[in-house]
């Protein structure tokens, strides 16, 4: 395990803690909060680094990259779904 893909991780994890909050509250209000051009450019740009954490053998960073194109994922499916 390299240093750098504990630190890429850990920031990812950051980054997907708001993540997951945004998406609850989301649910709960049954809104859709982002725009859909941001939401969509995101996710596709998460899984491409994730992609490319997989090829240099990241493997925490590809698990928590993965997990924040999720969340974009789903915070775009909100905004499609609750206009």
């Amino acid at each position: 395990m390299i240093w750098q893909d504990i630190v890429i991780a850990i920031a990812n994890i950051l980054f997907g803690y708001s993540l997951a909050y945004q998406v609850f509250i989301g649910f709960k209000h049954k809104k859709g909060y982002l725009a859909l051009q941001a939401s969509f450019f995101t996710t596709i740009g998460l899984y491409a680094i994730s992609f490319c954490f997989y090829t240099l053998g990241l493997t925490f960073s590809t698990i928590v990259s993965s997990f924040n194109g999720t969340m974009w994922l789903i915070l775009f499916i909100q905004k499609m779904l609750y206009k």
